[in-house]
């Protein structure tokens, strides 16, 4: 393996031969010196190769579909090796794993310590420290299995020592990523190492890797390389000559010439070696078990070395390293840009690929592929300096943020910030607060709930978006995923395969096959855990965002849709959901008479209503709609809000395609939403939470939705009755208890017109209410000024203001409202049950004032009284 860095340091042959190959230690007679300790920093290597280009006339699959490229399926593959459950202390951190052009696949992974195959050179070799090294690769491999995987490119260049022999595989996943070498064009595994077995073509057999590891020992404990004259061809006649032998190691030592000190090496290394060569893979121990075997009893009794942080920098200290990677590209660093300067990356002219001849069969001939398409094993390291430079005058308290007071520490000037979201998200020092302080809340959820909301409202760091929506959702791994059912046949299957290959496939994890197969699964679970709903086309693209942030953890990934839906869709996958949609649609046009009454008009006038292009919005709340990347900054606040929240979103839609609605009819507001036009998505996200703060909460009112808590007396509450006539209605209705609200908290902004007649106005009537008599008004001109009362107009216009029509006749209301819409006056409501709910008498006395309600709408300060 070849390793350049020019940004940072080269070895060289001189460095290895003088034994000087640790960085901080010396080499003395096979025993690590510690030396004088120095600045020591992580170390992440790149690598790169290209995956096997489809042949020109296998364009299509059998589906009809386009073939997915290989270095897709690479891509989605490699996800497993980056996810929590392949962390192990003897396996080195995948980071990441980028797609380049031109099937190019770039791998970012942790690198520790020097390989094996420059570390012992010569006859330093103890036989004690090959068992703790064979112990230390077996725990690994044995990690590997049980997450199902092998290795199958285990060698000493993979092999990674650290200065206190430390041991870490390093590129243990490639035989994984490449789906088992058939994505790439060259080999996996180094020859010399592989078991017979899998040069006869056994692909899966995890004993495999035991046989490299006896290979290696074998190497090590005879000081010496295996056939290391030899070509390639003549290797794989030896390891095959090998299969009708009965003590593999012993043979092996005879060839090379090391029979004595075959004979003198200590028993048990000697058993156990030859334990790992045996030609049986039947005969040949599982990793997990050769971990039992008494030969390591030392090894398992001595206590496990601590490791030393002296030298660490205080990000290394405090930071993971996919944090630490993650921060590094913030701070201007680019993988592909690294690899150029190594020349690892060449451009070359796209003429020179271009086929000299083409056939009229179809078949091409072509110039020979260049070089730089080839297998290199080269690898570089990141060079770190320029983030630690960034990061170095930040004190080390604030890598332990104390959260004494939200407010306060929102306010610092750390966070106190008006940049743009997109901006903030590339901030690099503004992201490292965020990330240092969501690890410290992330530990302690559940109980950092309300602080992790909090947070949440000013932004949420991409690096922790999954996890912080998962916590505002409620999630709590319960297990409920592993016991559903997701492999039996059943009646949606047909639909969701369908639907899964036309889910947001541009974007690369969602179309590897990896991310069809999670897909499918997560589909399938939700249908087995509701058997009551029905699979709706829709539910893939919701699905899809939950999925893409935790691809690793399915069922964090399922327990967030699950936990979503009932908030936000509560039945809308009945089979019959024609009445929760039809009241869904009804309160969205109520509520854009609410809020843009002149466009609520217009398309209202042409018919234009939401049945024809509202559907797919709320169906998968905009997933289907925008993609993935707009999706997480809409979602960011959606998840904040409540069911009523995505309603606004599709006002601030609407606010932005306003001038062209206005201007267009029925057919060309068809055509505008067949093909949505670019929407500015921090306008929309800025447009509906401003709408969503401002509009009481009554006026969203909808029966079918989700409720955790029944309505108290002066909440909002519809009987089947009630249900049908506000379906009917074009304007909204607000509750008693929001309108003590309003007059509480927003009298300035709050306009009470009292359309009762005269009389009953002078015998009891909200204070600073506006009386104009339903009777005495001609309502055929939308005009304020017919209204013929002083100043009304600069009364309803002030922005914002709520204008709440109270009567006595609920038809009358709604007539006026008309009115004042047509008017174009803006935040029209009308009061529930009219004047009645806020005023009863029985033999002339008053049983209902506002101090009353007041005492039961919770504890409210009196805001207003009654003026007889």
């Amino acid at each position: 393996m070849k390793v350049t860095n020019s940004s940072t340091e080269r070895r060289t042959a001189s460095e290895y031969q003088s034994g000087s190959i640790f960085r901080g230690c010396s080499v003395e007679s096979g025993t690590v010196v510690p030396m004088a300790p120095s600045k020591l920093n992580y170390r992440i290597s790149v690598l790169t190769f290209f995956a096997k280009a489809h042949p020109n006339d296998e364009c299509c699959g059998t589906n009809g579909l386009p073939l997915t490229p290989n270095s897709i399926g690479i891509f989605g593959r490699a996800q497993l090796l980056k996810s929590d459950v392949l962390r192990h202390e003897n396996l080195c951190t995948y980071l990441d794993a980028i797609r380049g052009k031109h099937e190019r696949t770039i791998i970012v992974q942790e690198y520790v310590g020097c390989p094996l195959s420059e570390t012992f050179i010569g006859e330093n070799n103890k036989q004690e420290t090959l068992l703790r090294i064979g112990y230390q690769v077996l725990s690994a491999l044995a990690h590997l299995n049980q997450c199902g995987l092998v290795c199958r490119n285990l060698d000493p260049t993979n092999v990674m020592v650290s200065r206190d022999f430390g041991v870490k595989l390093y590129n243990y996943g490639l035989y994984h990523m490449t789906c088992g070498g058939r994505y790439v064009s060259f080999p996996i595994g180094n020859v010399r190492y592989l078991a017979p077995e899998v040069l006869l073509g056994s692909r899966e057999n995890v004993k495999s890797d035991v046989w490299s590891l006896g290979i290696v020992l074998a190497e090590l404990a005879l000081c010496c390389t295996l056939w290391e004259s030899l070509k390639l061809s003549q290797i794989i006649r030896k390891v095959l000559s090998l299969v009708n032998t009965q003590n593999v190691f012993e043979k092996i030592a005879r060839e090379h010439g090391r029979l004595e000190m075959y004979e003198s090496m200590d028993a048990g290394l000697r058993r156990m070696v030859e334990e790992f060569l045996t030609i049986s893979p039947r005969k040949r121990p599982l990793a997990k078990d050769a971990l039992e075997d008494p030969v390591f009893d030392f090894v398992r009794l001595s206590s496990t070395p601590t490791s030393d942080t002296s030298g660490l920098t205080l990000v290394e200290k405090h930071l993971s390293l996919a944090q630490l990677y993650y921060l590094w590209q913030l701070a201007g660093g680019d993988v592909q840009q690294e690899l150029k300067k190594e020349g690892l990356i060449k451009s070359e002219a796209p003429i020179l690929s271009l086929p000299n001849l083409v056939m009229l069969n179809g078949k091409s001939i072509s110039p020979p592929k260049s070089q730089s398409f080839l297998h290199d094993n080269r690898i570089i390291f990141l060079n770190f300096n320029t983030l630690l430079e960034r990061l170095s005058a930040i004190p080390e308290e604030d890598y332990l943020p104390l959260i004494y007071n939200t407010d306060a520490y929102l306010e610092s000037p750390i966070f106190k910030t008006e940049l743009p979201l997109v901006i903030r998200e590339r901030d690099m020092i503004y992201q490292f607060h965020r990330i240092v302080l969501l690890n410290t809340l992330l530990q302690g959820y559940p109980y950092t709930h309300d602080l992790l909301r909090s947070f949440a409202a000013k932004d949420i760091p991409p690096l922790f978006r999954g996890q912080v929506w998962a916590c505002l959702l409620g999630v709590v791994d319960n297990g409920m995923y592993e016991r559903l059912d997701k492999c039996s046949p059943t009646h949606t299957d047909r639909q969701i395969e369908v639907d899964i290959p036309r889910c947001h496939q541009y974007n690369e994890l969602l179309s590897a096959p990896e991310g069809h197969a999670k897909l499918k699964r997560l589909l399938k679970a939700w249908v087995s855990a509701h058997p009551q709903y029905v699979y709706w086309q829709g539910l893939d693209s919701l699905t899809a965002p939950f999925l893409y942030l935790n691809f690793n953890n399915e069922e964090r990934a399922f327990l967030s849709l699950y936990k979503f839906i009932p908030k936000y869709l509560h039945l809308f996958f009945l089979k019959d959901n024609s009445s929760i949609i039809k009241e869904y649609l009804v309160k969205f046009f109520q509520l854009i008479f609410f809020h843009e009454p002149a466009l609520a008009k217009h398309l209202h006038g042409i018919n234009f209503i939401p049945e024809l292009y509202a559907i797919p919005w709320f169906l998968t709340m905009f997933s289907h709609v925008f993609p993935l990347h707009k999706i997480f900054h809409l979602w960011d606040k959606l998840i904040l809000g409540d069911n009523s929240y995505p309603l606004f979103i599709g006002i601030a839609i609407l606010k932005q395609l306003k001038s062209t609605l206005l201007k267009s009819g029925f057919n060309e507001c068809i055509l505008l939403f067949s093909d949505l036009p670019d929407i500015v998505i921090e306008s929309c996200v800025n447009d509906s939470e401003t709408m969503y703060q401002f509009t009481p909460k009554s006026i969203t009112y909808r029966k079918y939705a989700l409720h955790e808590e029944g309505p108290e007396e002066f909440d909002l509450n519809y009987s089947e009755d009630d249900l049908r006539e506000v379906q009917a209605e074009l304007h909204p209705r607000i509750s008693v208890y929001d309108l003590i609200r309003l007059l509480r908290d927003r009298p300035a902004s709050t306009a009470i017109l009292d359309i009762r007649s005269s009389l009953d106005y002078r015998k009891a009537a909200i204070e600073n209410s506006i009386n104009i008599p339903f009777s005495s008004v001609s309502l055929k001109e939308p005009r304020l000024d017919a209204l013929n009362v002083p100043r009304l107009e600069a009364y309803l216009r002030r922005q914002p203001t709520i204008t709440i029509i109270v009567s006595v006749s609920h038809e009358n209301a709604m007539l006026f409202a008309k009115f004042l819409v047509d008017s174009d006056v803006p935040c029209v409501t009308v009061l529930h049950r009219g004047f009645e709910a806020i005023y009863r008498t029985d033999d002339k006395l008053i049983l209902q004032t506002f101090d009353y309600i007041n005492t039961l709408a919770k504890h409210l300060t009196p805001i207003a009284s009654f003026s007889e």
